[in-house]
């Protein structure tokens, strides 16, 4: 049997509209998990005095997740359809886990954008739509879950189903394209199985539609780039980093430098879901471990090349930024956070070239003062401390970002080009 083609699929979407409880039943719709964990995770729930949310607790595996009924960190788990198997990131919803739910994205292939059908489009909906617009997502789902709680009203459904066909028209998703699916995650209506609740709709279940994606054409062509999540010490195995191969192979073998700290080693052994790999390529999400490399040389936010082709570290960069928010305006000397795939740094904005309409990309005004919210523009950015910054166009997962400030996020962008450290 071949091997099934992998993806990775982000779930996002605002907070308490069920994104965990989706997730919890398409990993027990699938098997992924069994019965008998779901009848452990209905004892744990109702201790917690949180009847309803069993399904959750597959994802929200930490104790103040269980506690808070909030989504924390991002989790991942696995599970196959009929044509791939995806690794799941399941991406906070909560508004000061916006941080993590950019770095959940930016490794994302696609995502399921989960809208309640009784509160309709929220703040976080829309912000989660745009980032994942901005960072390159283009295959979306919607599901418009908790139809029980609207009495599976096709009237509801409707309304919500256009409030969010607007939204994502309006961000530039061609909206032609972009199944929208009535469920109710933890009833199970239509998530797997098409659900007599709702016989006026006659489109796929949640998981049929998954098999319409497409995988993206992958830099394998490309010289290695491995962005470090979390760097682990293993008794008897030494230092184990953690992250998704973004371009390029990795083998055993092989001679690494990690950049910015221009350390260089040997790759001893790689793994990925605690199986071992002869070879590692794109959208793997590894672990392996490295001959020679200091564990204070190597950290979360750094990146994994070749030696004879080692990441870009930028002095400076050009980039073009979309402002979601800014309680006032941005301009030159501005000094916010940058998170770059898992890198958080904060950076200088030293010009504003100039100023585009959103809409048209066409120029309206060249080095303005200042940008405020809903302006697209052309900026130089001076990154504060060392870090690997790629052109979009060669390396896209290394070349998007988001700018964080004051607990939201102000604007997100993509990388024109960058000149060397």
């Amino acid at each position: 049997m071949a091997k099934k083609e992998h993806l990775n699929l982000v779930f996002i979407g605002h907070i308490d509209h069920g994104k965990s409880t989706t997730v919890g039943r398409i990993l027990y719709d699938t098997g992924a998990i069994s019965e008998q964990m779901l009848n452990k995770m209905k004892e744990e729930a109702a201790k917690f005095g949180k009847q309803t949310f069993e399904f959750a607790y597959f994802m929200d595996v930490r104790k103040d997740e269980r506690e808070k009924g909030v989504t924390i960190d991002v989790a991942h788990k696995e599970f196959s359809t009929d044509k791939f198997y995806f690794t799941i990131i399941d991406a906070p919803g909560h508004r000061d886990f916006v941080k993590n739910m950019i770095t959940g994205a930016s490794q994302a292939d696609a995502a399921v954008l989960v809208v309640s059908a009784k509160e309709g489009v929220q703040p976080q909906t829309k912000e989660h739509a745009f980032l994942a617009k901005v960072l390159g997502i283009n295959q979306i789902i919607v599901a418009v879950n908790k139809m029980d709680t609207v009495n599976y009203d096709r009237i509801r459904f409707e309304e919500v189903k256009e409030q969010i066909t607007n939204l994502l028209k309006s961000i530039g998703y061609d909206v032609s394209k972009v199944p929208v699916v009535p469920i109710s995650a933890y009833k199970g209506d239509n998530v797997s199985k098409k659900s007599e609740n709702t016989d006026w709709y006659h489109g796929k279940t949640l998981i049929e539609y998954f098999d319409d994606f497409v995988v993206p054409t992958k830099p394998v062509d490309k010289p290695l780039r491995l962005p470090i999540q979390d760097v682990y010490t293993i008794t008897g195995h030494g230092t184990v980093p953690v992250g998704k191969v973004e371009a390029g192979h990795m083998k055993p073998g092989d001679k690494i430098i990690v950049m910015p700290s221009k350390a260089v080693g040997e790759v001893k052994k790689i793994e990925e879901h605690h199986k071992e790999l002869a070879e590692a390529g794109p959208g793997d999400n590894i672990g392996f471990n490295i001959k020679g490399i200091d564990k204070k040389d190597i950290k979360r936010g750094y990146v994994v090349g070749p030696v004879d082709n080692p990441p870009t570290v930028a002095k400076e960069f050009r980039a073009q930024i979309i402002v979601l928010q800014h309680p006032t305006a941005i301009s030159v000397g501005y000094t916010p956070v940058f998170h770059l795939h898992t890198a958080q740094i904060p950076c200088r904005i030293v010009e504003i070239v100039e100023k585009k309409d959103p809409k048209t990309g066409q120029t309206v005004e060249k080095n303005p003062d200042f940008i405020k919210t809903g302006d697209a523009a052309v900026i130089k950015i001076k990154p504060l401390k060392p870090v690997v910054v790629e052109k979009y166009t060669d390396y896209p997962a290394l070349g998007r970002f988001a700018i964080r400030d004051m607990g939201t996020t102000v604007a997100a962008g993509i990388v024109l080009d960058v000149e060397k450290a």
